[in-house]
C-alpha cells in the first residue's frame, strides 16, 4: 500500500451505550419527510419518492459539545431528526425486511445555513454550502434497534432555551424509516456506517449566540448543543 502524503483524517464515530463506537461512513439526509414542514416551506409533498442529500461525515459534531455559529450565514436554522445508523450492507431491499438492516437510533440536528440554502434554491444550485458545513450534523449516542421500541409512537421533539419549537410523532413522517431505507438502497448500496437522518417537524428556526438546544425521540439519548 502507497504511503499517504500526510496523515488521513481520523474516522468520525458516534457513541453506542458508552461502550463502543459506531464509525460514520456516509450521511444521508431526507428532504422534506413532515408535510407540515414542507408546507411551512411553501412546498407540498407527494407520495412519488422521497428525494435526500448528503453531508459529510466529517461535518459530525457530538452532542454535548458547543457549535461555532458558522460563517457567511446570517440564518442558521434547527432541524430536529431521528437519525438511522446502518449496520448491514443493503441494495435493493423490500420494505419488509428494511429495519433488519439497522444497527440502532439515534436523536440529530440536521444544521442548516438557510439563506445560503434560499440563494441556491432561488439560483436553482445544489443546497451544498447550505447543509454541509462543519459541525452540522450534530448527533447523540445511538441506542441498539431492539431497545427503541415501536417507532410510531414515538414522540419528536426540539426545545431551544426550555421553550418547544418543534413536536410531532415519527407517525407524521411522509416516508417510513422501512421506506426511506428500502428505497435508498436502490440508489446506492448500503453499508455498516451509513447514516440516514430522516427529516424535520414543522417549527424550524434561526437560533443564535447563546441558544442551548435539546432534541429527544422517546427514550433516546437527548441530542444537545449550545451555540457559541
Amino acid at each position: 500500500m502507497a504511503q499517504t502524503v500526510f496523515n488521513p483524517a481520523p474516522t468520525p464515530t458516534i457513541p453506542v451505550g458508552g461502550q463502543a463506537a459506531f464509525p460514520v461512513h456516509r450521511i444521508f439526509c431526507v428532504g422534506r419527510n413532515y408535510a407540515a414542514h414542507a408546507a411551512e416551506m411553501g412546498h407540498a409533498v407527494d407520495r412519488e419518492a422521497p428525494f435526500y442529500f448528503c453531508k459529510s461525515a466529517h461535518d459530525l459534531l457530538l452532542s454535548g459539545h458547543d457549535m461555532p455559529y458558522p460563517p457567511r450565514t446570517q440564518d442558521l436554522h434547527h432541524e430536529m431528526e431521528l437519525v438511522v445508523a446502518i449496520g448491514a450492507s443493503a441494495q435493493n431491499i423490500a420494505v419488509v425486511d428494511a429495519l433488519d438492516v439497522v444497527f440502532g437510533y439515534a436523536c440529530g440536528l440536521d444544521m442548516t445555513r438557510r439563506d445560503l440554502q434560499a440563494a441556491s434554491k432561488d439560483k436553482r444550485r445544489p443546497w451544498d454550502t447550505g447543509k454541509d458545513f462543519e459541525n452540522a450534523a450534530i448527533i447523540a449516542p445511538i441506542t441498539p434497534a431492539a431497545d427503541m421500541g415501536a417507532l410510531e409512537t414515538q414522540v419528536i421533539e426540539l426545545t431551544v432555551n426550555g421553550a418547544v419549537r418543534q413536536t410531532a410523532q415519527l407517525r407524521d413522517m411522509v416516508w417510513s424509516v422501512a421506506e426511506i431505507i428500502a428505497d435508498l438502497s436502490t440508489l446506492y448500496t448500503l453499508q455498516p456506517g451509513d447514516v440516514i437522518m430522516t427529516g424535520t417537524p414543522a417549527g424550524v428556526a434561526a437560533v443564535v449566540a447563546g441558544d442551548v438546544l435539546r432534541g429527544t425521540v422517546g427514550a433516546l439519548t437527548p441530542v444537545e448543543t449550545t451555540i457559541v
